[in-house]
């Protein structure tokens, strides 16, 4: 059975770079191809927000290259509908800003990472197995990341899901409940988009650093083992 998942649209991929796979409804799109959810647009960031949290049969948030602490208008109310998914056990998924987000809605404190971005193919330690991950989840895997802000403490009832194997994202991703869960990095991305953004990015990231997250991107990711899991918990709950 397809699952209608609405597609939280908080922000957009650079328009300088969309030409390699389009903005986040194309990129999520390629990315569940072959699985059973239907994507629903919402562009929360233009104040389209659904009518009722039941509307669809779960929600995925995307990323956004706006900090979840800035004072676009539409972020409080993206809060309050967060901690309504949250109240009400409405399957929820968010990736980067998303994972950012619900954490802020929930009380945990968002800033700027003291260590600098996080950038290129980056590894993740599993902390929690869970039913949606299958029987043999592995123990690590491989995604792209593109980010300088970080969830610092875990919600009140969050547990620990994933943490960056290297050290510089302890909090990589939560589960809240058994209904929510939430990912740093970026299943959606892939190494022609992430090579691209970085290209553009030298003077906001750093040369050294830009250059090795750019060696980073012959390494082998994880999307189709993400994408999976992402599809399963949709159609489990």
């Amino acid at each position: 059975m397809t699952k209608r998942i609405g597609l939280l649209i908080v922000g957009h991929v650079d328009p300088k770079s969309t030409h390699i796979g389009g903005d986040y409804p194309e990129l999520f799109s390629k990315l569940f191809a072959g699985h059973h959810l239907e994507l629903v647009r919402y562009d929360l960031d233009l104040g389209a927000f659904p009518d009722r949290v039941n509307e669809c049969d779960g929600w995925l948030c995307s990323p956004s290259r706006l900090s979840v602490y800035d004072d676009a208008p539409w972020i409080a109310d993206a809060e309050a509908l967060h901690r309504e998914f949250i109240a009400r056990e409405i399957p929820y998924v968010g990736v980067c800003f998303g994972h950012q987000l619900l954490a802020q809605a929930l009380g945990a404190p968002v800033t700027r990472s003291a260590g600098g971005w996080g950038v290129g193919v980056q590894r993740y330690a599993v902390s929690r197995q869970e039913t949606w991950m299958g029987a043999k989840a592995p123990e690590a895997f491989a995604l792209l990341a593109s980010h300088q802000d970080q969830v610092m403490e875990l919600p009140a009832d969050a547990s620990l899901l994933f943490t960056a194997e290297s050290g510089y994202c302890p909090i990589a991703g939560m589960t809240v409940g058994d209904r929510a869960w939430t990912i740093q990095a970026h299943p959606e991305f892939t190494a022609p988009l992430a090579d691209h953004l970085l290209a553009g990015r030298i003077e906001l990231i750093g040369t050294q650093r830009v250059a090795a997250a750019r060696a980073s991107l012959t390494q082998p990711i994880d999307q189709p083992l993400v994408a999976r899991w992402i599809a399963t918990f949709f159609e489990q709950t």
